[in-house]
C-alpha cells in the first residue's frame, strides 16, 4: 500500500491507497483559521501543518485499518505550493520512509490533480483532455499516459479559484469564497450584469484579472447599499463569467485536439454550475467526487503509482519547490 501526504497549501492531508488504485482512506483536515485574514497566510498554514500532519497520518492509517508495516511506498507532494507548508509534508514523509527503509515518491501537485481521475472505482484511462482549475492553477492539458501531461493552455494572470475567492471577498463573503459564492449565486440572475469572459484572449489560455476589476468597478458604482441589495445578482453574473470562460476554452480545446473525452479536477471543479456546464461537452466526461477535486492525498498516491520511487537514502536531499516547471 501507498501512504501519501499532501501539505501544499492550507489543507493537511494523508491517504492510504492500494497499488491498484483503491482508496482505503483519504483524510483532509482543513485548518479553518484563514477566514479571519481573507486568504491563506503561509506562515500560519505552516505552523498548523506542524501540529496536524502526524495526527492526520495516524488517522489515515487507522481508517484504512493498516499500520506502517503494511506500507511499501511513501509519497509526498514536493511542489508547487507554499514552500513552508510543503517542507512540513516533505520532512514528515522523509522521516517515515527513512525510519523503515522504504522508498519515497516525490509527486508534482498538478500531476496529482490529473491522476485523481485514475482512481477506483471508475478509473478514467488516457487519452483525454483535462481541465484543472484551482486556487493556484488553471490549465488545459492533453493526457496521453499515466506518467505526465502536455499543457495546451494556462492562465495568463490569476487562477480561476483565486478570482472566485477575491470576487467573493468583494461581496463580503467568508473565505474560502467558492461555496459561499455558489450559494449566494443560486438566488441571483446570471444575466443581470455583463461581466467580461476574456473572449479576446486567443488560443487556449485564460485570463481572470479583467473580470475581477469589472466586479470591483460594479460594486463601486452601486455603492455599499446598492451592492448589498444586488449581491445575489452580482454573484450569479460573476460566477457565470468564470464558468463560461472555462467552458468555452474546453470546447475550443476539444475541437482543436479531436479528443472526445474530458476530465476535470482542482477545487473549482467542485462548483455545481461548472460541473453541469461541462457535463455535456464531450462523449465521455469524468467528474471526480468533490473530495478528489480539492487538495487531497489520495490523488498524490494515485500519481505515485506511476512515478519512479527513490530508494533510501537518495531522497534525504529532496527539497520542495514553489512553482511548477510545467508552465501551468
Amino acid at each position: 500500500m501507498i501512504l501519501a501526504i499532501e501539505t501544499s497549501c492550507d489543507d493537511t492531508c494523508a491517504a492510504v491507497v492500494t497499488r491498484g488504485g483503491h482508496i482505503r482512506s483519504n483524510v483532509i483536515s482543513s485548518q479553518g483559521v484563514h477566514d479571519r485574514y481573507g486568504g491563506v497566510v503561509p506562515e500560519v498554514a505552516s505552523r498548523h501543518h506542524l501540529e496536524l500532519t502526524t495526527r492526520v497520518v495516524d488517522d489515515a492509517l487507522a481508517r484504512a485499518e493498516a499500520t506502517l508495516d503494511d506500507v511499501d511506498l511513501v509519497a509526498v507532494t514536493a511542489g508547487p505550493g507554499l514552500v513552508g507548508a510543503l517542507l512540513v509534508g516533505v520532512a514528515t514523509a522523509k522521516g517515515i520512509a527513512a525510519s523503515r527503509g522504504l522508498p519515497l515518491a516525490a509527486v508534482d501537485h498538478l500531476q496529482g490533480h490529473v491522476a485523481a481521475n485514475f482512481l477506483e472505482p471508475e478509473p478514467f484511462e488516457p487519452p483525454f483532455l483535462c481541465l484543472v482549475a484551482s486556487g493556484g492553477h488553471t490549465f488545459l492539458a492533453r493526457v496521453e499516459d499515466h506518467e505526465g501531461f502536455t499543457v495546451l493552455g494556462s492562465t495568463l494572470d490569476d487562477a480561476a479559484g483565486e478570482a472566485i475567492d477575491k470576487g467573493a471577498r468583494l461581496l463580503g463573503l467568508p473565505f474560502p469564497g467558492g461555496p459561499h459564492l455558489e450559494k449566494l449565486a443560486a438566488g441571483g440572475d446570471p444575466a443581470a450584469f455583463a461581466f467580461p469572459d476574456a473572449r479576446r484572449v486567443g488560443g487556449l489560455d485564460f485570463s481572470f484579472a479583467g473580470l475581477k476589476t469589472a466586479l470591483l468597478y460594479a460594486t463601486r458604482d452601486l455603492g455599499e447599499h446598492g451592492t448589498h441589495a444586488r449581491r445575489a445578482d452580482l454573484a450569479a453574473s460573476y460566477q457565470h463569467a468564470v464558468v463560461e470562460q472555462l467552458a468555452r476554452r474546453v470546447e475550443r480545446a476539444l475541437a482543436e485536439t479531436g479528443l472526445e473525452r474530458l476530465a476535470i479536477g482542482g477545487g473549482v471543479a467542485a462548483n455545481g454550475p461548472l460541473r453541469e456546464r461541462l457535463s455535456g461537452l464531450a462523449r465521455e466526461v469524468k467528474v471526480p467526487p468533490r473530495a478528489l477535486c480539492t487538495d487531497n492525498a489520495a490523488m498524490i498516491a494515485s500519481a505515485a503509482r506511476y512515478a519512479e520511487p527513490v530508494a533510501f537514502p537518495g531522497y534525504l536531499g529532496l527539497d520542495a519547490y514553489a512553482t511548477s516547471a510545467r508552465g501551468a
